[in-house]
């Protein structure tokens, strides 16, 4: 297959499609942890069809200097920031300490407007539970890295990748930060996230906001 195909027709079957491969795993307890923005609608398919809470998990990518979409590193929460960043590669872009404060600064009120923006009441409990972390899809793997490497400290049963496409190198390299990583597609050569969906427009944030509201309306009406 060429690197340009689209496997997906947009972020909603790419979810229901994760949904098929990750129901029969029967996972206990699960809650949808998604990556905002473009994770929220592939989680909430997840989240439907698994009966699930959907949640956030507020990560902000750490960019080269001129090169934002190239991360040197990531950034997980906004109270008590989990800093993850690749020294090597930011010594080949010129990442000085002063540069990456500079961006945790600005990343970190991003952070904080989201929550603001998002939350609508208090996190779920991830203590004891299958935590299934959310993407839209990975390129380099650091945004994905960080909120892995945050999830190792909060007690949970599992912790589960679950991705519709990505570099089968880069998956490679998360197998030891969860329990299990679940994807649809891995094509070589990559190129870009967008370039293997028909619709990839960006997800804003009243998508987000209206999503993450029906998954708690709908968890309501069923505990009726």
């Amino acid at each position: 297959m060429s690197g340009q195909t689209s496997y997906f027709a947009d972020r909603e079957e790419a979810g229901r499609l994760l949904a098929d491969a990750i129901e029969p795993l029967q996972l206990a307890d699960p809650v949808i942890l998604a990556l905002p923005r473009g994770g929220v609608p592939v989680g909430y398919e997840i989240a439907t069809r698994l009966n699930a809470p959907l949640d956030i998990l507020l990560v902000r990518k750490i960019g080269a200097p001129g090169h934002e979409e190239y991360g040197i590193g990531a950034v997980v929460d906004g109270i008590s920031p989990h800093i993850v960043i690749d020294e090597e590669a930011a010594r080949m872009v010129g990442a000085d300490r002063a540069y990456i404060q500079r961006a945790l600064t600005r990343e970190l009120a991003e952070i904080e407007r989201r929550r603001t923006a998002y939350r609508t009441g208090p996190p779920e409990r991830l203590e004891g539970r299958s935590v299934i972390v959310v993407d839209d899809g990975i390129a380099t793997g650091g945004t994905v890295r960080a909120a892995l490497k945050a999830l190792g400290d909060v007690g949970a049963r599992d912790v589960v990748l679950a991705v519709p496409v990505a570099p089968l190198s880069v998956l490679q390299g998360l197998t030891q930060l969860c329990s299990r990583v679940v994807y649809l597609a891995t094509p070589d050569p990559f190129y870009a996230v967008g370039a293997h969906y028909a619709d990839f427009d960006q997800v804003e944030d009243a998508e987000v906001i209206e999503l993450l509201a029906a998954a708690k309306r709908r968890l309501g009406e069923e505990t009726r």
